[in-house]
């Protein structure tokens, strides 16, 4: 398992993840394109893949514009691995040593994932978007817990 920041060429394969997620889907896939993965990668922030076996199984990407987790997902099939928690780790490491700035995202109740940022020590702060739980992480709080 390599962890690693992402590149362009990695688009490719970070969009198959993307829409092969089981919880969390998009509604049309052509919402998030390649041009926006690189932009939010290169222009806004900066992403991380996992790879195993040369094959990308989970990213990450931070947009330091709106102070908001853009992406963080794992192929189904590499589930229960600790890939997300590594790459979680990874990304908001690289987010406070670039600002002490909160940081937010969105996320559909009801899902792993709304668990998995409970355990991870993010704070509910509200509702975002259609129905989507709002998370905050504090600069504090991301220290204290390391």
């Amino acid at each position: 398992m390599i962890i690693r920041e992402a590149k362009i060429e990695d688009i490719p394969q970070i969009q198959v993840v993307r829409n092969s997620v089981k919880e969390n889907t998009l509604s049309n896939p052509d919402l998030v394109t390649d041009k926006d993965c690189e932009e939010f990668m290169t222009e806004r922030g900066k992403g991380w893949v996992c790879e195993i076996d040369e094959k990308i199984t989970g990213f990450s990407i931070v947009d330091l514009k709106e102070n908001n987790i853009w992406a963080l997902f794992v192929d189904p099939d590499f589930e229960k691995m600790g890939i997300g928690k590594k790459l979680h780790d990874m990304m908001l490491d690289w987010y406070f040593s670039k600002t002490k700035e909160n940081v937010w995202l969105g996320t559909s109740p009801n899902t792993r994932a709304e668990v998995f940022y409970r355990k991870t020590g993010w704070n509910e702060i509200g509702i975002h978007g259609k129905n989507e739980i709002k998370f905050e992480m504090t600069f504090d709080n991301w220290i204290n817990k390391k």
